[in-house]
């Protein structure tokens, strides 16, 4: 194996490979990796660390579970060539801050808005750092969490949408692209739960503000081209704190209460655990594939039944085309304290889960 005009020979893998794991014997195999036969069984950490020195060979390993005796596998670490240009990262995040904020001006100018907007491009401004503060801070949740691990990512690619759909948002989100393989279970899962814990601090933040400058308006008032939507118990809770939630009263959501909303149907959206979504993660990482696979399938059924038809079919579709996001370590379990956090970040799907209880705006 060589890398870089360097030459790694079979002894100075199988010299690399000693330091960290105990085996009996190793072999080539044709595909000119190199396998190691261990009957250790705990090696998670070793393992670990293994990974990050074969890193600076241009090597990978692989951990894999045999009838009584662990095998680790030492392979050439193939060069990944993204497709993301480098101006793309740029070029998204400015047409999706245009696209908001020209969605704000509109949201801003309707004939309820107006009542109670002073300043329509300062609102607009203010929802526009909603919006990307809550995608922002979410996708750099995720590259802090990767860097942390070693794990490469690319910038976040924010994803513009239809500006002046009332009951769509104007953008589509945001993603980031891994360019390296997950160590283990804790890898993914760190990657995978770090983003919408990051987004829904700073969701929770915008709805406070955003419920602040909410007008109320008695319900015998409504007026009759008022769009109501459905609420979830955090943002109730939001709105109670700040003394919005009154009997005989309906709030109307300002636009950065808007964005909000977004922002908690977003952390839930993401924390169901199913096909490549964080939550899809996080569960691929505390329960294993065979669990990841019936969980989507539920989560399909559960979106189905809350009318998020389009949601459904399109992790329906996907889950059944895209491949599974296997650690290379994946024999060793998710640590205690994860497996916690895990059921916590379930509570959390079902506060930001959208129930019968309704804005208007």
């Amino acid at each position: 194996m060589s890398i870089e005009g360097r030459r790694t020979d079979d002894e100075s893998i199988v010299s690399i490979v000693a330091k960290y794991i105990t085996f009996t014997h190793y072999y080539s195999l044709v595909d000119g990796s190199i396998e190691f036969i261990t009957y250790e069984n705990d090696v998670k950490n070793r393992f670990k660390n293994l990974v990050y020195d074969l890193s600076n060979y241009g090597l990978l390993a692989r951990l894999e579970k045999r009838n009584s005796y662990l095998s680790v596998i030492v392979f050439k670490e193939i060069e990944y060539k993204s497709r993301i240009k480098s101006w793309m990262p740029l070029l998204l995040f400015l047409v999706t801050t245009v696209v908001i904020f020209y969605d704000g001006i509109v949201r801003s100018q309707t004939t309820f808005s107006q009542l109670y907007i002073d300043d329509h491009i300062l609102m607009a401004v203010l929802y526009v750092l909603s919006f990307m503060g809550i995608l922002g801070v979410h996708e750099m949740g995720h590259i802090l969490a990767a860097k942390k691990h070693g794990v490469k990512s690319s910038w976040p690619l924010f994803i513009p949408g239809i500006p002046g759909l009332f009951v769509v948002p104007p953008t589509f989100g945001a993603l980031i692209v891994s360019r390296a393989h997950m160590i283990n279970r804790d890898v993914l899962f760190d990657v995978g739960i770090s983003g919408p814990i990051a987004g829904l601090i700073v969701t929770i933040i915008v709805s406070i503000y955003g419920a602040s400058i909410s007008p109320l308006i008695p319900e015998n008032l409504e007026e009759p081209g008022l769009i109501t939507i459905p609420s979830s118990l955090l943002m109730m809770i939001t709105f109670t704190i700040t003394n919005k939630a009154i009997e005989g009263y309906t709030v109307i959501l300002s636009p950065v209460a808007f964005a909000a909303w977004v922002g908690f149907i977003v952390t839930f959206l993401n924390l169901i655990p199913a096909w490549q979504l964080d939550g899809g993660h996080i569960t691929r990482a505390a329960m294993g594939r065979r669990w990841h696979v019936y969980l989507t399938f539920a989560s399909i059924i559960i979106l189905a039944a809350l009318n998020y038809i389009f949601w459904a079919l399109f992790i329906l579709l996907m889950s059944s085309r895209m491949a599974d996001v296997k650690p290379l370590d994946d024999i060793s379990p998710l640590s205690k304290k994860r497996k916690i956090i895990y059921i916590i970040t379930l509570f959390i799907a079902v506060l930001c889960a959208p129930l019968p209880e309704y804005f208007s705006f």
